[in-house]
């Protein structure tokens, strides 16, 4: 069991015996480290509840507590806060436990989680925009299953809507002599697009410039968009072989972030239910027209503000986003998941109280699976906008990996050559923007800096890279040595027991991340213990230490932190590179 946890069910039975009644006990880190390693902030709570003096109870539980062998001092500190100092023997024994066991948290009851993250629109361009949602997913899944949740990952494409439409007319008018639009075309017919995945993803623009421009255009493209959506053979063949060509690129792009979806579903994939659906909507008389359109109202009293209605099918009897996203949940509850997670820029967050009332409403969704909306901030340049290329453009994510790979590459070793170089200026790279993305409460709007981001000393990817890497070296070096069996025996320094006082907190910090679906909480932690290690380091000589007792006990501590790192990175989706 976790050690804190041991330690808290302590403090919570002591109370209990003097029936002070009390849910949850939690010891933190002390902000005064010369009265303790961890405080307890709940007396005050209880004494006010019980009309009591909380020094009273404070002195009251301090007293009992210092019978138990594993506090060496309980200090009462303020109105009544509990300072905690562990007997260094506790510590060194539990850190033993976990070297021996390589346990390092608990699981939590499981559940069965779907993450709808990442979200690109096919034939576009995967942009700055679309990588909070692959980055803050990606780690939620990997974070989510190492505490015991099954999880599945879905990309969920936007591939079904005008802009296909338009898309496909731009490629219709440049090429019509393709298979797809002959009067002999058969429904199976692969169509061999005569353009680059660059090609098709300027198409876009200028297709939508002239539906913009041109409402005769725009029309077509609102009529293709409509056949597509009623299977016709011809433009149904040319979304195949469009959505091939757009995904090959992002599923490479992907790969470079270490960001892998366990389903490839898109907004089409919705399209078989529609119909079942829209059935059942109507039967449960859930829906009423307006201006020639189906809707289904989804306002409630507590709305503060107006939530508009849900459209279903627009005045052209084309579906509309919302319909799809419902469709996806009308599949999607046949997998009986507990939680659905929507990972998502937070200006979309009407769209999503809409889509969820009307789940629940109707009952698509039972009021016992939960849906949640998971909104996140922008990635902005130094001038507080969204980051943008040095013209104007949106910066695509391709232009971003380039620019912080030529800045990541001026810190490697200069041994560092050929493939390996390639490589590992990849991992860097990509480690570089994952942390930058991740480091920030994701609710908040954040200014990536590149050179800062890039800094192998400040609170960075590289940084943190850096420091497993050295700390992988030294115990290959200890390897050779044949240091004798790894045992803690002896911190020694106080900035030994700091790194391990830190390492107690990691359950907490995991919970926390979990429960606030945000990895700030855990990107910091990794830094700060690292920042702790690497002080510990700067201080002592470790291979060199004469007391074999402290140096088999520093060692250890190494290869705790160490094994943390890898497991925290992986969380984050940040790969460790041999050397750099």
């Amino acid at each position: 069991m976790n050690f804190l946890k041991i330690q808290e069910s302590k403090i919570k039975s002591i109370l209990k015996s003097f029936h002070y009644d009390v849910e949850e006990v939690s010891l933190i880190p002390s902000t005064k480290k010369e009265l303790g390693d961890f405080q307890y902030n709940g007396i005050m709570a209880i004494a006010k509840r019980m009309d009591q003096n909380p020094l009273e109870i404070a002195n009251l539980i301090a007293k009992e507590l210092e019978k138990d062998e594993d506090f060496a001092k309980v200090i009462v500190a303020g109105p009544g806060f509990l300072n905690i100092t562990f007997q260094d023997q506790a510590l060194l024994n539990y850190a033993n436990l976990l070297l021996e066991e390589k346990c390092y948290f608990e699981k939590l009851p499981s559940k069965k989680i779907l993450i709808d993250y990442g979200g690109p629109n096919v034939a576009k361009v995967l942009h700055v925009g679309h990588l909070r949602s692959a980055n803050i997913g990606e780690s939620l899944k990997r974070l989510a299953k190492s505490l015991g949740y099954e999880v599945i990952g879905d990309v969920h494409l936007g591939d079904y809507g005008l802009q296909m439409g338009m898309i496909m007319l731009e490629i219709q008018t440049r090429y019509p002599d393709l298979s797809c639009f002959q009067t002999d075309f058969h429904a199976d017919t692969v169509v061999d697009l005569p353009i680059t995945n660059e090609d098709l993803i300027n198409l876009y623009p200028i297709a939508s410039q002239k539906a913009k421009a041109d409402e005769k255009i725009m029309e077509k493209a609102r009529h293709i968009t409509y056949l597509l959506q009623q299977n016709d053979p011809c433009y149904k063949a040319l979304w195949r072989s469009i959505l091939a060509l757009s995904t090959k690129d992002m599923k490479e792009i992907y790969q470079e972030l270490d960001v892998h979806f366990d389903l490839w579903n898109g907004e089409s994939d919705a399209e078989q239910f529609i119909p079942e659906m829209l059935d059942y909507l109507r039967k449960k008389s859930l829906t009423t027209l307006s201006e020639g359109a189906e809707i289904i109202s989804v306002e409630e009293e507590i709305d503060k503000l107006p939530v508009p209605p849900l459209l279903l099918i627009k005045s052209n009897e084309t579906v509309s986003y919302e319909t799809t996203d419902l469709a996806t949940l009308w599949d999607r509850k046949k997998e009986n998941y507990d939680e659905i997670w929507y990972v998502v820029d937070k200006r979309q967050e009407l769209h999503f109280i809409q889509v969820f009332r009307a789940a629940t409403k109707s009952s698509i969704i039972p009021k016992t699976t939960k849906l949640e909306f998971i909104g996140f901030g922008t990635m902005n340049g130094k001038d507080g906008k969204p980051f943008k290329t040095r013209d104007g453009g949106v910066l695509s994510l391709r232009e971003l990996m380039n620019l912080v790979n030529e800045e990541t590459d001026k810190n490697m070793i200069p041994a560092i050559q050929g493939e390996e170089r390639i490589l590992t200026s990849k991992i860097i790279t990509a480690a570089t923007i994952k942390f930058a993305d991740l480091l920030s409460h994701r609710a908040t709007d954040y200014i990536f800096d590149l050179k800062k981001f890039s800094d192998t000393s400040g609170k960075t990817g590289p940084f943190i890279l850096y420091s497993t890497v050295r700390m992988r070296s030294l115990l290959k070096k200890a390897k050779e040595e044949k240091i004798k069996k790894l045992y803690f025996q002896n911190f020694k320094v106080l900035s030994a027991k700091k790194v391990f006082l830190h390492l107690l907190n990691l359950q907490k910090v995991l919970e926390k991340s979990l429960q606030e679906k945000s990895l700030h909480e855990l990107a910091n932690y990794l830094y700060y213990l690292n920042n702790t290690y690497n002080n510990f380091y700067a201080e002592n000589r470790i291979l060199t230490e004469k007391e074999e007792s402290v140096k088999s006990t520093w060692i250890a501590l190494t290869k705790l932190v160490y094994d943390v790192n890898l497991l925290l990175l992986d969380i984050l989706a940040i790969q460790v590179p041999t050397r750099m």
